[in-house]
């Protein structure tokens, strides 16, 4: 990322980490409401309860005498499903079983696991390895996403899902995380997956950035990840939006994933969400939230919200 960039961001409001920290997760996401996003569990089933779609619970693994004496007689009525911590985060733990040959299960990536190797990644994330803290965990077994093909073109292998900030209930900025292969196809910014822009208005995506680079173009698949318009968009801005009240958080990152039959999902919600997505837009995040902090007296209902989103944050002409 050139400082020319940087500078023009920072005129643009520019949200750090500190700022970020002290003005609004501090301030508006009470300590008490954490959990209820920190454990993947937890917000499933609170999502459930409010009528929100999210990708099927298989089974729930607690103890290392389940993996020794169900896992292997579960998984075998299973082709794929994902494994994941409940308490993970940065997309760490997370393994992906796209189908089976014969007795094995195989990834994503085309390799394949013995039922013995699952099991030892089960235990390490029960033993805490991936969670937050080094705490005990618990596995989750998930039914295994099959992606809407609107992104197919510009991802590399893997599930793409896209990430929406909500401030006092009102989606600011959305981006979609595109799998690389330098990511393993995960859609993770960190381990090297491409965060592009969506224009709150119309739904459609911008350039992009990856590895602090702005680009428009997908380094594996050669195509533009601009100019994509997402399916249903005003829907997943309501569903993001329902999730201030869901959780009483006023500053989150709701994750979501677009499944070719069932439509959007809900992955994970998240208390403390990243800043690159301000890269990914190339915009600041601080003139949008004064906006909405001045507005939220007169922002009531989901389809205000939503609609005072669409008409102040759209960067399109």
């Amino acid at each position: 990322m050139c400082f020319g960039t940087i500078r023009a961001l920072r005129k643009a409001g520019l949200l750090g980490l500190n700022r970020r920290n002290a003005q609004y997760t501090l301030v508006h996401n009470p300590r008490r409401q954490y959990p209820l996003v920190d454990d993947k569990l937890r917000t499933k089933r609170l999502a459930v309860e409010a009528g929100l779609a999210v990708p099927a619970l298989l089974g729930v693994v607690e103890t290392e005498v389940q993996i020794r004496r169900h896992l292997h007689v579960f998984l075998e009525s299973h082709d794929d499903f994902v494994i994941k911590p409940s308490r993970g985060s940065g997309g760490n733990g997370i393994l992906i079983v796209a189908g089976r040959s014969k007795q094995l299960y195989r990834k994503i990536g085309g390799d394949l696991l013995e039922t013995a190797a699952l099991g030892y990644h089960v235990s390490n994330i029960l033993s805490g390895m991936y969670s937050l803290g080094g705490q005990p965990d618990r596995a989750m077994i998930e039914e295994r996403v099959h992606f809407d093909p609107v992104f197919e073109t510009v991802l590399y292998q893997g599930v793409p899902d896209i990430r929406i900030i909500v401030f006092l209930g009102v989606p600011v900025m959305a981006m979609v995380r595109l799998p690389t292969r330098l990511s393993g196809g995960r859609a993770n910014l960190h381990q090297g997956a491409i965060g592009a822009g969506i224009d709150m208005a119309a739904g459609t995506t911008l350039a992009g950035v990856w590895r602090n680079e702005i680009i428009s173009e997908h380094p594996d698949t050669g195509n533009r990840i601009d100019g994509i318009a997402v399916p249903g968009w005003p829907k997943l801005l309501e569903m993001a939006a329902r999730c201030h009240e869901l959780t009483g958080l006023g500053y989150l990152g709701v994750d979501l994933v677009l499944d070719r039959d069932r439509g959007p999902l809900i992955l994970e919600l998240n208390a403390r969400p990243g800043l690159a997505i301000q890269l990914a837009n190339r915009a600041g995040l601080r003139f949008r939230l004064d906006m909405v902090e001045k507005a939220a007296p007169r922002l009531g209902g989901i389809g205000t919200r939503v609609g005072f989103a669409r008409e102040r944050f759209s960067v399109t002409p």
